[in-house]
């Protein structure tokens, strides 16, 4: 089954945002066993994308357009698929009670008359309730062919495409697809590869697929099966197979766990507390670990020390280290580590100094990062020369700061 995405908006043309939709959307399919072949961005543009529209229904099954569903003139999308498929919009009461609804639970008491406008939808058309705005989805059939209509925003099209789209995609195929994602954090995707290359080599079902990511390399095992619980048993040796020849460098097979989620989640099993102090990484790395609902229970305060000043002041970094090894060096990490723990009674402190460019220090080039964690009166300082501009240099930064704070926990007495 063939799924083509269509982008629509001149806003993502000019850049003016970055098309995450296309990103979030490409991935759902591929994990619900779906071929993507083609993406296309146009603008709010009615004969283009009328084009648009014409040709890829004419190559794929399902095409998903996302964009250009709200009031005004210039949302088009609507109008021009109901045209193109030849189906009249006619007005839909029960989207016009819910647009009704919308207004008067908001500020907003009058409704705009261009807002009655989405309360006309393609006959026969399936409409998404949509609770997180006022745009209904709409799903159109004509000729065995299939056009899924979704607002912009993504903090309406996802709970849309998750609620709705999702189980009306699975209805559409004979068999049940499941995908479990392995993530790995500590090796290179190649080193991943090499370990796992008679897997990927003899794969049938369930297939391997590897991913980079900035800092990690997630596997995505897929099954295709009659129901969910064959292909989930399909799946279970392979991912038990890749996680014994990875070992403590998978962090998660969990759906939707994140790196600082399973570290969050290891401080809690093993009652942690933990402290950051940061430098390079300007309070990246706490803000990643406070994003995590219910880091509170263990998140005990963040340093940004960017200035000497501040790591003596905050952290107790000794006057002399800093003068003798500056403040991106092994020596001024650990003391860093060390000061993080005593200034707040926590159990580990994770700190990191680096220098993110785009100016070297001196003989230290840009790139270069210390990152140390200490717990139960040790110290772990790794150094690392990243790659990339400013803002990649910090990401993987944060990235190795959160995997060593992971394994110090793993390596020590409590982790065992």
């Amino acid at each position: 089954m063939v799924v083509e995405l269509i982008s629509v908006g001149t806003e993502l043309l000019l850049g003016n945002i970055v098309n995450t939709n296309a990103q979030y959307l490409a991935e759902q399919c591929a994990l619900l066993g779906m071929s993507m072949y083609s993406q296309t961005v146009v603008g709010d543009n009615k004969n283009r994308l009328a084009e648009a529209f014409r040709t890829a229904l004419k190559r794929s099954d399902i095409v998903i357009l996302t964009g250009g569903l709200g009031p005004t003139e210039d949302d088009l999308t609507k109008e021009v698929c109901a045209e193109v498929m030849g189906i009249p919009l006619v007005d839909d009461p029960h989207t016009r009670e819910r647009l009704r609804a919308y207004f008067e639970g908001s500020i907003y008491k009058e409704i705009p008359e261009n807002n009655w406008k989405q309360a006309q939808v393609p006959a026969g058309a399936k409409v998404l309730d949509n609770d997180n705005g006022t745009a209904p989805g709409l799903i159109m059939e004509k000729f065995g062919k299939s056009a899924i209509l979704l607002p912009g925003p993504p903090d309406e099209l996802h709970p849309l495409f998750q609620e709705q789209v999702v189980p009306y995609l699975r209805a559409l195929r004979p068999e049940y697809i499941f995908s479990r994602m392995v993530k790995i954090c500590g090796v290179g995707e190649s080193a991943v590869e090499d370990k796992l290359l008679d897997l990927i080599d003899q794969q049938t079902n369930p297939t391997i697929a590897t991913y980079a990511k900035i800092g990690e390399v997630h596997v995505r095992v897929t099954a295709r099966a009659a129901d969910e619980e064959e292909a989930k048993k399909l799946i279970k040796p392979v991912v038990k197979e890749i996680r014994s020849r990875l070992g403590d460098n998978v962090y998660s097979v969990q759906e939707g766990e994140t790196l600082e989620m399973a570290v969050v989640g290891l401080l809690k099993k093993h009652g942690l507390t933990v402290t950051t102090a940061e430098s390079c990484t300007g309070g990246l790395l706490a803000g990643r670990l406070v994003n995590v609902p219910g880091a509170s229970e263990v998140f005990r305060e963040g340093f940004i020390t960017y200035a000497n000043k501040a790591k003596r002041k905050r952290l107790d970094v000794s006057k002399s280290t800093l003068k003798k090894y500056g403040a991106v060096s092994e020596q001024t990490a650990r003391e860093m580590a060390m000061g993080g723990v005593f200034a707040t009674d926590a159990d580990v402190c994770v700190a990191v100094t680096g220098i993110a460019g785009p100016d070297s220090d001196g003989d230290k080039p840009v790139g270069l990062v210390y990152i140390a964690c200490y717990m139960d009166e040790k110290v772990r300082v790794e150094q690392y020369q990243f790659r990339g501009n400013r803002a990649k240099i910090r990401e993987q930064s944060v990235v190795k700061a959160l995997d060593l704070l992971r394994r110090t926990i793993l390596d020590s007495d409590r982790g065992k």
